[in-house]
């Protein structure tokens, strides 16, 4: 008899392998080809503040900031430093939504800025390009690169030192 794995459980065996010989570290590589990431210069929450200040300045809602290590805290866990912000434009997403509800999955965007296990500190995003593709909505495709180029232009300065 044979038997056949889901290929997401034959690749989540092959990344641990590897991880196990030192050849991936998931807390460093986006496993995912729409998520970029960017190392800063600064520790986490220096890199979160300015990033925050950078989006605010823009004009860009900071919908919520969450300190994941703190919430680890709470229930006796520890976690290297971990920050969520969410945040986003209305006037840009919303237009998304009406076209395809679901890419309200993804929005407001987030940046992760966190510690990784080689003591660096990392911006990760999901690319508003790539959610395009994911979720199916073209137009207007100016959108998405315009937020795509903002992002990694925001995200560039919040990791300068």
């Amino acid at each position: 008899m044979t038997v056949r794995l889901p290929s997401f459980f034959a690749v989540g065996i092959i990344a641990l392998g590897l991880a196990a010989i030192g050849g991936w570290s998931p807390a460093v590589h986006a496993a995912d080809p729409g998520i970029k990431q960017v190392v800063s210069a600064n520790d986490v929450n220096t890199t979160a503040d300015k990033l925050e200040t950078i989006l605010k300045s823009k004009g860009i809602t900071v919908f919520a900031r969450v300190d994941h290590a703190a919430g680890a805290k709470k229930v006796g866990k520890t976690l290297r430093p971990t920050v969520l912000l969410v945040f986003g434009n209305p006037k840009l997403g919303t237009p998304l939504m009406q076209q395809k509800q679901l890419i309200g999955l993804d929005l407001p965007l987030k940046a992760l800025i966190y510690e990784a296990e080689d003591g660096k500190t990392y911006i990760s995003y999901n690319d508003p390009a790539y959610l395009s593709k994911r979720h199916g909505v073209a137009e207007p495709e100016k959108v998405f690169s315009k937020m795509s180029g903002a992002l990694k232009n925001f995200t560039a300065a919040a990791a300068k030192k």
